[in-house]
């Protein structure tokens, strides 16, 4: 079993189970786990979860909140429920199915995070703005241009206040006797918090 006796968010990319599913890293989750302003007791969908690596980050964070992994592909929902019991977590839901089919029979969220949408970011955003409790936040992370102009499109007409950062690591790998650097893909990370 995977131990993380930490507060901080981070965990290490090699902690979790990892298949043929892409996972958002280590650095990009920290960001996006202090952009979301987590405490116990909160609701939060992560939607298009993937590995499930966000959804155990949030869950360490609220305690006895509950985390809603929303994923489509069932090879990543495996992952997800793996990830979980790996890291003997008993707080994430785990949701199959499409965003825009499943959202509306789950409770209203205090926190969501959108990192994959399959084509239909709008729509899932149109349905997360009316279910999400007032002082509620979402954080969309974004590898495409096209993703980052619909969610600020989208979010732009609508009382949220939106900010945006852009997010490249570097890390370092060894070959042969030296260290050199090597890029992961550039993360945009568009983060909105609802006006009361």
């Amino acid at each position: 079993m995977a131990k993380w006796d930490y507060k901080t968010a981070g965990i290490p990319d090699d902690l979790f189970i990892r298949g043929n599913v892409p996972m958002t890293k280590e650095e990009i989750r920290a960001v996006v786990i202090a952009k979301l302003r987590l405490k116990p007791g909160q609701i939060v969908f992560d939607i298009g979860a993937g590995t499930g690596s966000i959804s155990i980050e949030a869950a360490f964070q609220v305690g006895e909140g509950v985390i809603y992994a929303v994923e489509r592909k069932e090879e990543a929902l495996s992952l997800i429920k793996e990830n979980a019991a790996n890291f003997g977590l008993d707080n994430i839901e785990f949701v199959p199915g499409e965003a825009s089919e499943v959202l509306a029979s789950l409770p209203a969220p205090d926190r969501v995070i959108v990192g994959g949408s399959g084509g239909n970011l709008q729509e899932i955003l149109k349905i997360i703005n009316k279910k999400l409790k007032k002082r509620g936040r979402i954080v969309i992370t974004a590898v495409t241009i096209n993703t980052l102009n619909q969610a600020i499109e989208y979010l732009g007409g609508l009382q949220y206040q939106v900010d945006i950062c852009h997010i490249a690591v570097t890390r370092t790998k060894k070959v042969a006797d030296y260290h050199m650097f090597a890029a992961l893909n550039p993360v945009y990370i568009i983060s909105a918090a609802k006006r009361e």
